[in-house]
């Protein structure tokens, strides 16, 4: 099973693809960031992410893909922009028939490292560890979706690890 794990944002949204096979996660095959420059206006940053979620697709075949649970602030125009980032991300995996799931930024995190209050240096720390990969080869941006990523596999592996994300 190949996922396809999504940290949405406006404009650095982290990806991951992970790999597993019938009983573990076995490598992490890919994560970045798909980036859009603070003065490029909105339209032009969803068509972007939509452009770069079809890119990642095309390029890996994944089965499923696994977000993260919107963040809802005090801040109702983040919440807006989160929204549309999501849209956007969810438009290209229906394109393609993808499932999608969400989990809880604490849920991904303490199902990827033991802790669901690791941060972005720890969860990179683990996975260079865990998956022999080079530190550097990990952007700060990119962990929480590899985290996503690990997180949706254990759990469609492992039932025991609890319920699947939500649905989206």
């Amino acid at each position: 099973m190949i996922v396809l794990g999504i940290d949405p944002a406006i404009r650095t949204t982290g990806y991951s693809v992970v790999k597993t096979n019938s009983s573990r996660v076995t490598e992490i095959i890919d994560c970045g960031v798909i980036a859009n420059a603070q003065k490029l206006p909105h339209t032009e940053c969803l068509r972007r992410l939509y452009g770069g979620i079809e890119q990642l697709i095309d390029l890996y075949k994944p089965d499923c893909a696994a977000l993260e649970d919107p963040f809802v602030g005090k801040n109702s125009k983040t919440a807006i922009i989160l929204g549309m980032a999501r849209g956007a991300i969810l438009a290209a995996l229906a394109n393609h028939n993808i499932p999608a799931y969400s989990y809880a930024p604490t849920t991904a995190k303490r199902t990827a490292t033991g802790s669901g209050s690791s941060s972005k240096d720890d969860i990179a720390i683990i996975l260079s560890s865990e998956f022999n990969i080079n530190i550097e080869d990990i952007p700060l941006d990119s962990t929480d979706a590899v985290a996503l990523a690990i997180c949706h596999a254990q759990k469609a592996l492992h039932p025991e690890y609890g319920l699947l994300g939500k649905t989206l």
